[in-house]
């Protein structure tokens, strides 16, 4: 039989027994001149005796007070409000019971737990040293592109030297060309001279042709002199031309090493 069982026996027995019988009691003068009630749980309180009755002490009908009962009910209140908060006590150990057990079986998981926790560890330990490696790694590239970023202004100064030079060379070829220009145009003045003396001498010899028809041996030496002159003077001219050729050529071949 539990607590719980046990006071709702009690509230039920309180229950049972909360109104009882009132008795009757009797005063009557003793030796001393006193009152002396006498009670009787046996007699009928509702119909008491008449006080004009003969032979027989004063009766006086004596009124039960109800206020006992309510200590009775106080009682069982605090008899409930004590079986509730048993009752509350009972549940919250219930409860601290459960987390108790459900602690006890994580205490128990525990070594399990903490079985496979060198290799995670472990495993931890390479991860962190595969990591280090590549940060090693990654901050030795970071260093091989700051000193790359570096030497961009160095190589830029040394691209702009070059191309200074290029610009200087580009400038003399310029320079050079415009030379070989003004001397084509030079050598074209004196073709056209040539040829302009070539008309004439032509003209000359046409005139001496007509002149001297009857000889022919001086017209043949006349013609044989100026042929010799026009082979000398297309040599020169043949010759002028193979000279600004390799000049021409050179002058790639330097710009093109």
């Amino acid at each position: 039989m539990t607590l719980r069982e046990i006071l709702t026996g009690t509230s039920s027995w309180l229950r049972s027994h909360r109104y009882e019988e009132a008795g009757r009691c009797e005063p009557v003068l003793n030796d001393d001149g006193l009152l002396a009630c006498g009670f009787d749980a046996g007699d009928d309180y509702s119909a008491p005796r008449s006080a004009n009755t003969s032979n027989d002490p004063v009766v006086v009908s004596a009124v039960t007070s109800l206020d006992h009962h309510d200590p009775a009910e106080k009682l069982y209140e605090g008899i409930n409000r004590l079986v509730n908060q048993l009752q509350q006590i009972n549940d919250h150990l219930h409860c601290q019971l459960a987390q108790h057990e459900e602690l006890m079986d994580r205490v128990r998981e525990l070594p399990k737990a903490l079985e496979s926790l060198p290799s995670a560890v472990e495993n931890q330990k390479q991860l962190t040293i595969r990591l280090l490696e590549q940060l090693r790694s990654t901050s030795l590239k970071d260093q091989q592109f700051i000193e790359a970023v570096d030497r961009i202004p160095q190589e830029t100064a040394r691209q702009t030297d070059t191309l200074a030079s290029i610009n200087h060379q580009l400038a003399a070829a310029a320079d050079t060309d415009v030379q070989l220009a003004e001397s084509f145009v030079k050598f074209k003045g004196t073709l056209d001279r040539l040829n302009e003396n070539t008309v004439s001498n032509t003209e000359g010899i046409l005139q001496m042709s007509r002149t001297f028809a009857a000889s022919d041996r001086y017209l043949k030496y006349v013609i044989s002199k100026m042929n010799r002159r026009y082979a000398w003077t297309l040599a020169m001219a043949l010759s002028v031309c193979i000279g600004v050729i390799s000049v021409l050529a050179a002058l790639l071949f330097y710009l093109a090493s």
